[in-house]
């Protein structure tokens, strides 16, 4: 099976599959009250299909598989991708990539992500004595994590200097290693926003979970604990009225009927950028006060205090200008820097943009026969404008048009501080939506993330390079 030869299995995997999957659903429906997964023993044949293809790549059927199983062609993706940047050949040593995961997802204080990791690390025979801290890692991987630090959170901040201390340092990254582990950054860093949006538990078995010994029901404070180690539940949405599904439909259509025959002047276009980029900036979100990360996370963590700050209020306007994506574009220059730099990487990677932006089934809430491209192009230009990134030729009007203000509130708490989002907050939105629905939407804010991060790192890379 293609990208699957490091994966070592016994015939004991293959052939207990199924009684082993019909043995997880019956203690994971006591477990998973607060989220919602597609059965690991579906009879949907390409949900089956693509579970047996997760089953053994991870020897297991993880939960963030399950969630994305309600839109199997990208959970096949996904996987693919995933599986490339771990375990496929590649510059780095197998247990520095599950080390960068770890260093990455510890940044959003993200429990599920870093215990999973840390056993992946083991399994690849890594040094015990790194997962007491970074402090306790290599020098080499001590040295990225500034750069991991700002990518998580105010990635306009990297410069061709980042790359060159990298480069330079005394034990050196090669450009081909900083590419994997750039890459590696911005995917667990945007897959920390869906593992929060999503409210994924960890699996059973990460819980000291005992095949004889069934776990306990996950209550609220439980699966809060587990996944954001936060006791703060203040509501990003407020009490403000939701717009109506019925109306947003009216929206979409009267914009597509317009769109063909808009005129707006680039000046006009441009005012309208900065309009959303302020709103952005007035819009509050939970305050991270009350987090308490575990001790045991925050060993991985320096400077816990940096977070996000709106672009808009940046400190230094006239030396970090808007990233304009006419200039540097994914397209047109960071698809062929990545598979430059790290065979391939830049192929799978545009895959899955693409499928996770382009994926339709054209469906709103109980509507059939919906043109749903204004609202996801809105979303995932939303996402940019709140990184500093302007697509020209996109009217920004449509983001106030089609995104109301609980809903921007929701994107950009799990856009940029996702380990603070509650289960009310995901409530709270959307509340039209079919779960599968708000799942998609989660896909694109994760692949949107990630495709900003990345643009401010090819960005300097080639700075650096030119």
């Amino acid at each position: 099976m293609d990208g699957l030869k490091h994966v070592r299995l016994s015939s004991f995997y293959i052939a207990d599959f199924e009684a082993i999957s019909k043995m997880m659903i019956t203690v994971e429906i006591q477990q998973c009250d607060n989220f919602h997964v597609v059965p690991a023993d579906t009879t949907v044949e390409d949900n089956q299909s693509v579970f047996m293809e997760a089953f053994l790549q991870n020897n297991r059927l993880e939960h963030i598989s399950q969630v994305m199983g309600y839109h199997p062609d990208y959970l096949r993706n996904f996987l693919t991708t995933q599986n490339f940047l771990l375990r496929e050949d590649g510059p780095l040593p197998y247990e520095y990539r599950h080390y960068i995961a770890i260093m990455a997802a510890a940044r959003h204080h993200c429990t599920y992500l870093v215990k999973l990791h840390e056993q992946d690390f083991l399994l690849h025979n890594g040094d015990p004595q790194w997962l007491k801290g970074i402090a306790h890692a290599p020098r080499k991987l001590q040295d990225l994590y500034e750069v991991n630090k700002i990518l998580a959170h105010q990635p306009w901040l990297i410069t061709k200097q980042h790359i060159h201390n990298l480069l330079k340092s005394p034990e050196p990254w090669s450009l081909s290693e900083l590419m994997q582990a750039i890459i590696l950054l911005t995917h667990f860093h945007s897959l920390c926003s869906f593992v929060y949006g999503c409210g994924i538990n960890p699996e059973l078995d990460m819980q000291g979970f005992s095949l004889t010994q069934p776990a306990s029901p996950a209550t609220d404070s439980d699966s809060s604990e587990a996944n954001s180690d936060t006791g703060d539940t203040i509501n990003v949405c407020g009490d403000e009225e939701s717009v109506g599904l019925e109306a947003l439909l009216a929206r979409m259509r009267q914009l597509d009927a317009i769109s063909s025959a808009n005129t707006t002047s680039p000046e006009e276009l441009l005012k309208r950028f900065h309009s959303v980029e302020h709103q952005n900036a007035e819009i509050t979100v939970p305050s991270g006060k009350n987090n308490s990360p575990r001790a045991e996370i925050l060993r991985f963590v320096q400077d816990p205090e940096f977070s996000y700050i709106d672009f808009a209020s940046r400190d230094s306007v006239s030396e970090v200008a808007t990233f304009r994506a006419c200039d540097y574009s994914w397209d047109d220059h960071g698809f062929s820097l990545a598979n430059r730099l790290y065979l391939d990487v830049g192929t799978l990677l545009d895959d899955k943009y693409n499928l996770a932006a382009n994926l339709t089934y054209y469906t709103m809430g109980d509507n059939r026969e919906v043109d749903t491209s204004s609202f996801r192009r809105a979303i995932w230009n939303y996402i940019h404008c709140m990184y500093g990134i302007r697509h020209d030729d996109y009217d920004y009007s449509e983001v106030n048009q089609l995104l109301e203000r609980n809903l921007k509130g929701y994107i950009k708490t799990l856009t940029c501080y996702p380990e603070r989002l509650t289960k009310k907050d995901y409530d709270g939105v959307m509340r039209e939506f079919k779960h599968s629905e708000k799942v998609h939407v989660n896909l694109m804010l994760m692949e949107a993330r990630q495709q900003a991060e990345l643009l401010y790192a090819l960005r300097a890379l080639n700075r650096y390079m030119t």
